[in-house]
């Protein structure tokens, strides 16, 4: 029964993607709809079930295998499921806000003529999602992962005819790419040191070859840091972090719907996954785990700051994503790798929402995008505005932490429960890695608080900058786009304290069982809350999280919230008109961060036009002039020039082929005399 349960949870999406992409044209629009979303509302209620069926521990297997994949010589991969906590949180973020996308869908492509093959990509892409977070070996996890970037490439460009979306799109698949190859690479060096691509084996086998010894580009070193940082160079581009970035804000070009699903809550948490799923390889690579803590406390404040000045509601909330990813990527640097997935799971549900409420806004306003030309909006779109103020709620982290001996109830957000969580990791890890990665995360809150209540301001407050034709015909979302934002709203409010205790309290011992093999579980001493997913044990004393930091670190994430909130209201709402004076005023710093730290100006001036250089070095030089030279324009144009002169002797009489023919006789029988009297 969970056999054929788990096959329905993955291979529904699939049948949704085969039927209206093959079909979509002949049975019409909302048939083809109607089958997408009720297959992928199919696979989320089972997803949910199954979640809960691991939670409580009921007799899961710890892989379902489909059937043998690939068999040449020593690499041997299957195609299976594996079940296990880390897997049951994915299916259930993945195919959750899949279907509500697919749901929400509806009401934002009402008038698009490609809703057929729409729903066909938002299928497939969940299909490869899922795919990628149900792999029990690398193999088939990267099958997963190419899949998805395939996808998005189609969903980020689905508006073939505009430049700018095509543009996006090539920029995500090559920036994509480029990672992929590190990832590649750590998988090859994954089967050559260990001889397997089964994580099961990999994990096994660690400890016999954490002091081997590798030569990797002239360069003595050891092999597991050189895995885990390959592999994390795939995680770098897939989940948008520093430099490799650079696709994410592009990607907003598609329809807003796909920035719900793959920028906010499916494809960018991929490389975190990834992490978290190859964790024991991290334990190990003290090196590179030290790297990606840095990398992504560096996200999580680069992002914050571009977010700061961004106008283009879209974008905003694209690089807010950028910078929680970070947030998630140094938590899992510091080892505490429940609370990055913690991360992981409630931002799905706010992240999502602001997405989905930003689409809203957009539809109610005729596609306009940019904050400057709105304000005055939330009495012509009341629920759009109180969804937005929910999900901003949860994302600024806004909760009461507590005071410890004396009031230790805590509650709030479902962001307050998890990035707090997360900073309070950093500070716990005691590195100067992760010393940085506290204090990068403290002052990114407070810029996420600002730039999040900006947006609010700018969109619904003050007064109207929106044309008066469009506010006049501005009206609420139809239903099928409110109840996804009702739905997301709930999961932004409750999420947190609701899975907090399962996450990292005192039920994470069970929470986490099955996601190490069994015979490397770790020893049942008491530990950190904080500490690696897998354990057997969470010291009680410890299971409420809080005890162990000081004051001033458990209110420092809400302090510096609630100064965000002040800020953006004294500027945008006390002073309105200061984003005007920003920009007409705004000195080197603001064009710096409002042209994104010009990271993609350096791209230009330097990978790009080399590449051109290269580019036409190789057509102009190469191909045209040595290739095109001797070739098609030297012996080929000798050759034709020769041809056509010799053709010039095919008269079609018969007479001169018999002279020609008696004339060459005759040469013939000279040379041959001459050559016998010689």
């Amino acid at each position: 029964m969970l056999m054929l349960l788990y096959k329905i949870i993955v291979f529904a999406p699939l049948l949704g993607c085969l039927i209206t992409g093959f079909l979509g044209r002949r049975i019409g629009d909302k048939p083809s709809m109607t089958i997408a979303t009720g297959l992928l509302f199919l696979s989320a209620i089972l997803s949910w079930v199954a979640f809960f069926d691991i939670y409580n521990n009921k007799g899961i297997e710890p892989t379902v295998n489909l059937f043998r994949w690939m068999d040449v010589g020593g690499l041997t991969a299957n195609w299976a499921l594996k079940i296990d906590m880390l897997t049951g949180v994915m299916l259930v973020v993945v195919t959750t806000v899949s279907a509500l996308v697919h749901l929400y869908s509806w009401g934002y492509m009402e008038n698009d003529p490609g809703k057929p093959r729409f729903f066909a990509y938002l299928s497939l892409f969940t299909f490869a999602m899922l795919m990628l977070v149900t792999a029990d070996n690398f193999i088939q996890l990267f099958f997963g992962w190419e899949g998805v970037g395939l996808a998005s490439y189609l969903l980020i460009g689905f508006w073939y005819k505009k430049p700018s979306a095509n543009a996006a799109a090539i920029k995500a698949f090559v920036t994509n790419r480029v990672g992929d190859v590190g990832f590649a690479l750590g998988v090859m060096a994954v089967f050559f040191i260990f001889g397997s691509v089964n994580f099961d084996t990999v994990f096994a086998t660690l400890a016999d070859n954490s002091d081997r010894i590798v030569s990797f580009v002239g360069m003595e070193i050891n092999a597991v840091e050189l895995i885990a940082f390959l592999l994390f160079v795939g995680a770098m581009g897939k989940s948008a972090q520093f430099i490799l970035h650079v696709w994410l804000p592009d990607a907003m070009e598609g329809p807003t719907p796909v920035s719900a699903l793959i920028h906010a809550a499916t494809m960018v948490t991929a490389g975190v996954f990834l992490v978290c799923r190859v964790f024991p390889i991290y334990e190990m690579a003290p090196v590179t785990a030290g790297f990606i803590t840095v990398i992504g406390a560096f996200t999580a404040l680069f992002a914050a700051t571009v977010a700061l000045v961004q106008n283009d509601i879209k974008r905003v909330i694209a690089y807010s994503t950028c910078s929680q990813l970070g947030y998630m990527f140094f938590a899992a640097g510091v080892g505490a790798y429940s609370a990055a997935m913690f991360h992981l799971f409630t931002h799905a549900f706010f992240k999502a929402l602001l997405f989905l409420g930003a689409g809203s806004v957009i539809h109610a306003l005729h596609h306009e995008q940019d904050m400057r030309k709105m304000g005055g909006t939330w009495k012509v779109i009341p629920l759009t505005y109180m969804a937005m103020i929910v999900g901003t709620l949860a994302l600024t982290g806004v909760g009461f932490p507590g005071i410890p001996g004396v009031v230790d109830v805590k509650f709030g957000f479902a962001g307050f429960h998890s990035k707090d969580l997360v900073i309070e990791s950093a500070y716990a890890a005691g590195t100067s890695a992760g010393v940085f990665a506290f204090w990068a995360g403290v002052i990114a809150a407070l810029m996420t608080s600002f730039y999040s209540w900006r947006l609010i301001f700018m969109t619904f407050h003050g007064r109207h900058r929106v044309k008066k034709e469009v506010i006049n015909h501005a009206r609420e979302s139809p239903g099928v786009m409110l109840i996804p934002l009702f739905i997301l709203s709930i999961g932004a409010m409750a999420a947190g304290s609701v899975f907090h205790d399962g996450f990292v309290g005192e039920g994470a011992a069970d929470f986490w069982r099955h996601a190490l093999p069994a015979d490397m579980h770790a020893d049942p001493a008491p530990i950190h809350p904080y500490a690696a997913v897998g354990a057997d044990h969470v010291d009680d004393a410890h299971g409420g999280g809080h005890h162990d930091f000081p004051l001033w670190v458990l209110w420092a994430p809400v302090l510096v919230s609630a100064l965000g909130f002040i800020t953006a209201w004294f500027m945008y709402i006390r002073n309105d008109g200061t984003q005007r004076r920003i920009a007409s005023e705004g000195g080197p710093l603001y064009r710096f961060l409002l042209n994104k730290w010009y990271i993609d100006e350096l791209y230009d001036a330097t990978v790009v036009r080399a590449t051109r250089w290269l580019g036409d070095l190789f057509w102009k030089r190469g191909d045209k002039g040595l290739i095109d030279r001797f070739g098609p324009d030297g012996i080929g144009k000798a050759a034709m020039a020769g041809a056509r002169r010799l053709s010039g002797l095919q008269s079609g009489y018969l007479y001169h082929y018999a002279f020609v023919m008696l004339l060459g006789l005759a040469v013939i029988i000279a040379l041959v005399f001459g050559t016998s009297g010689g």
